[in-house]
């Protein structure tokens, strides 16, 4: 069946050299850097550091940001040896097609829908809570909370824009749709943001976690982080869907701080977005690891930081009752008087930057669909263009339509998860790539060696199995419910149209019968 016949890497080079006139290899160290920093900073810090403390870690949660820094960061040498050895703009899909094959290409392929479109689907819930807060502070009132909610939750708070709404179920998240809406309708014009909307936008989300960690360290209760972890019978907290009781295997003790790792993994998502501009890297070999590295090493002292000052302002319960997604606004009305005018200032500005993490995700998910329906795997459809805007508007509109009923109908703790555990067992192929193809292909030109591979790949896929497997039967069950979805359209659809497989794509080399397919 040739299952991992593989895309000709040369015909990858060619089309580098063919876009040499239009990508500058511009990008120095110093831009690969603030790249990562922009792309990782996003919804993950002002959201799921305080679903993570409060369900699983309590102050622990730095040492879950640790762990998950770790898998991140071996991880990223795997990504940073991809990226020299095709230096392209790319993703993992790219990667694993030309080095693995077709068959764990589409893995990969089909698993990414799980880290930018369920990804997209997560940021869009929390945009919709921190608009609430909006409305609520500059106009006096907010969304029912039937119409800001998905079906599955309750309203449990007897304080804040819901009170008077307690006992109410909810119904659908109107906001969280309405701002995919917009960024799709974006998307499918083409209007671009410039780099200075970008830069300003990165430049104001750090500048917040930073205000947040040296104005808010002045307020910490040293009392909320003792114990640092949270203890078995710390008890059992009524949650918008459903309970939350310590005493389980995975919500306190050091399993919930590693539960708590792959929750704030979410956090660190989007720093494979610095592989992809290694064809605009001045010195891929040896920038591309470092903007990958240092990025990540920046962002893990910032995150550590801002979840010290977090769960040191509130006790972690809270998040569960009522800071819900705005936690971080509700903790600096709670515990730092006189700084309501910094709350407001973190709503604004988060609405800001979900937007544009939401408008990179739902870009990035069109564009790997864009690649794999030129590639003949997936229908057409996927890679038809707009007649005047030249953008795929199709496929913008069946994702909006797909993450939409995530958005408008799941809670943001089922949905964050999804994409967690789709993104680590991404990385995981990443790390067994490499250490495959070091063995198969010892004889590949790698400007950039990932060091000790031996035991860099295998502990980084430990570390990221490790996560995964604290996510919990019910990921594992929604992983391969997924994984046998794609297994079934592949085996019914994409092999039998496949271009490389069938000879459509000049040089495809099958592994087993190494030789040119005419």
């Amino acid at each position: 069946m040739k299952l991992f016949i593989k895309k000709p890497i040369a015909q990858l080079m060619a089309a580098s050299a063919a876009t040499e006139s239009t990508l500058k290899r511009t990008l120095g160290v110093g831009s690969l850097i603030a790249l990562g920093i922009g792309a990782i900073i996003g919804a993950g810090i002002f959201v799921r550091t305080a679903a993570a403390a409060g369900e699983h870690a309590g102050p622990a949660v730095t040492i879950s940001f640790l762990i998950a820094a770790s898998g991140c960061a071996l991880a990223g040498l795997c990504y940073a040896e991809f990226a020299s050895m095709i230096p392209i703009a790319g993703s993992a899909y790219t990667y694993s097609y030309a080095t693995m094959g077709e068959f764990i290409a589409w893995i990969i392929g089909w698993d990414l829908v799980l880290e930018y479109a369920l990804g997209a689907a997560t940021v869009a819930i929390g945009w919709s809570q921190y608009f609430n807060e909006f409305l609520t502070t500059f106009f006096g009132f907010h969304i029912p909370y039937a119409w800001s909610h998905s079906f599955f939750e309750t309203s449990n708070t007897t304080v804040g824009m819901y009170a008077a709404e307690l006992g109410n179920r909810g119904i659908v998240n109107l906001p969280a749709i309405l701002i995919l809406f917009l960024l799709t309708l974006l998307l499918i014009k083409g209007t671009a943001e410039s780099a200075i909307v970008n830069n300003v936008i990165v430049v104001v989300k750090v500048a917040i976690v930073l205000m947040i960690i040296g104005l808010g360290w002045h307020f910490i209760n040293p009392a909320l982080h003792t114990p640092y972890m949270i203890p078995a019978d710390a008890g059992v907290i009524k949650v918008s869907t459903g309970v939350v009781n310590y005493g389980d295997t995975f919500n306190h003790g050091w399993l919930g701080v590693l539960r708590g790792a792959s929750v704030v993994f979410f956090a660190f998502i989007g720093f494979d977005a610095v592989s992809t501009a290694a064809q605009e890297a001045k010195n891929p070999q040896r920038d591309m690891p470092k903007g990958i590295l240092i990025s990540l090493v920046i962002c893990t002292a910032l995150y550590i930081l801002f979840s010290h000052v977090l769960t040191g302002l509130v006790s972690y319960k809270q998040f569960l009752i009522q800071g819900k997604e705005a936690s971080v606004t509700y903790a600096i009305k709670a515990a730092m008087p006189g700084y309501n005018w910094l709350a407001n200032l973190v709503t604004v500005s988060i609405l800001a930057g979900f937007s544009s993490v939401i408008l990179v995700m739902l870009m990035g998910q069109t564009r790997v669909f864009y690649t794999m329906s030129t590639d003949g795997l997936i229908p057409k459809i996927f890679s038809k263009l707009h007649p005047k805007f030249r953008t795929p508007y199709k496929s913008q509109w069946l994702f909006f339509g797909f993450v939409s009923i995530f958005a408008g109908f799941i809670p943001d703790r089922i949905v964050g998860d999804m994409v967690s555990i789709g993104t680590l067992f991404a990385f995981v192929l990443v790390c067994l790539g490499i250490m495959i193809l070091r063995n198969t292909d010892p004889n590949l030109v790698r400007p950039f060696k990932t060091p000790i591979y031996y035991i860099v790949c295998p502990l980084g896929a430990l570390i990221c199995l490790g996560m995964i497997a604290s996510e919990g039967w019910e990921n594992w069950a929604r992983l391969i419910v997924w994984l046998l979805i794609g297994f079934i359209i592949y085996f019914g659809y994409s092999i039998k149209r496949s271009h490389v497989r069938h000879g459509k794509v000049e040089g495809a080399i099958d592994p087993i019968n190494p030789k040119f397919v005419e």
